[in-house]
């Protein structure tokens, strides 16, 4: 007689080895399928850059911003040096391999992303400004639901961070 132990166990085996290939052929094949549940939230009405600033965060502490932000809300631009159209186009290029990001909008001073996370498909809105009269970067990253995101935000960025300046010192 066979346990129920190894029933399930059979059962799991069985299960996962029917699950994995899908999900790997989805999840590359179709990334919008990767997402399981697409919880996205409607988009921000406060978006973009208005009076040469991005919009400060909400008092949720799902978002981070480098112009006039509290100690929770805080994240220190990103510097380059040289010309902007060259840290522009270095730019596009790093958001271009950052997992589950699409560039939404492409101003020549500004750049609107949707970051959504692998399962669960929530929607991050990033911006990223380039101001004419600094070296930086101005950046913001905020997510559309929920209050906390566990610091995915802020890692997300300076993660970018990290990226573009390995790829500028090349």
């Amino acid at each position: 007689m066979l346990s129920i132990i190894t029933i399930f166990s059979v059962f799991i085996l069985s299960f996962s080895t029917l699950i994995s290939p899908l999900y790997i052929f989805f999840s590359h094949s179709f990334p919008p399928m990767a997402s399981v549940f697409h919880i996205e939230g409607k988009i921000p009405t406060n978006l973009g850059v208005k009076d040469g600033k991005l919009s400060p965060c909400p008092v949720t502490p799902n978002c981070v911003v480098s112009e006039n932000a509290d100690s929770t809300h805080s994240i220190l631009p990103l510097s380059y040096e040289g010309d902007r159209n060259e840290a522009y186009n270095n730019f596009l290029k790093i958001l271009s391999v950052v997992p589950e990001t699409k560039i939404i909008e492409q101003k020549e001073d500004y750049i609107r992303t949707e970051f959504r996370s692998k399962i669960m498909g929530f929607v991050d809105d990033g911006e990223f400004y380039f101001p004419s009269d600094k070296n930086v970067i101005e950046w913001r990253s905020s997510s559309r639901l929920g209050e906390s995101d566990l610091g995915v935000n802020r890692r997300r960025l300076e993660q970018i961070r990290l990226a573009f300046e390995d790829f500028n010192q090349k």
